[in-house]
């Protein structure tokens, strides 16, 4: 496959999704249906190889470009990845510009808004996955009410949150 080609595939699944896993029809439907260059086995093996590791549920993106094309296949799809991060740096400047706008300024925070709810709707699964006993579910309540009433910087209460899950799980 042309590394042109597999770029924008793994641009446009980057693209079509807000949430990782959601891209995961798109990349189906291109490499598996329509152009076989993949099997369901090797798309399972690179959704598996992606999530193992630390970063972005997206990542699996890299291995999906791999399988497609090897090492420049991979770069292919890490580039797709980082893409719209770059892309984001002039398109904040041409906003900057015209944020005095009340269209604009709408919209803005109609794109806020709308992330928001993006984010809540993608945050409560992994909420349900955390929270598997009572000692995670204080864990996950006293974190939100720090982080939501006080000014304590956020890695104070991660750091806080991991002694406690440590001690958690020695005690037990």
């Amino acid at each position: 496959m042309n590394l042109l080609l597999l770029y924008l595939l793994l641009f446009k699944a980057v693209i079509t999704s807000f949430s990782g896993m959601a891209s995961l029809p798109v990349v189906r439907q291109d490499f598996v249906v329509t152009r076989h260059v993949l099997t369901d086995r090797q798309l399972n093996t690179a959704i598996v190889a992606g999530r193992t590791g630390p970063g972005p549920n997206g990542l699996y993106l890299v291995s999906v470009g791999y399988y497609v094309a090897g090492l420049p296949g991979a770069f292919a799809g890490l580039i797709a990845l980082i893409t719209p991060a770059f892309l984001i740096i002039p398109m904040m400047s041409w906003i900057g510009r015209y944020a005095d706008i009340p269209r604009i300024r709408s919209a803005i925070r109609a794109v806020i808004l709308a992330s928001a709810g993006l984010l809540l709707a993608a945050s409560i699964p992994l909420a349900r996955d955390a929270a598997t006993g009572p000692l995670a579910i204080g864990i996950i309540v006293v974190s939100f009410i720090v982080l939501a009433f006080t000014r304590i910087e956020s890695w104070w209460v991660m750091l806080a949150a991991a002694a406690v899950g440590l001690g958690g799980k020695l005690v037990s």
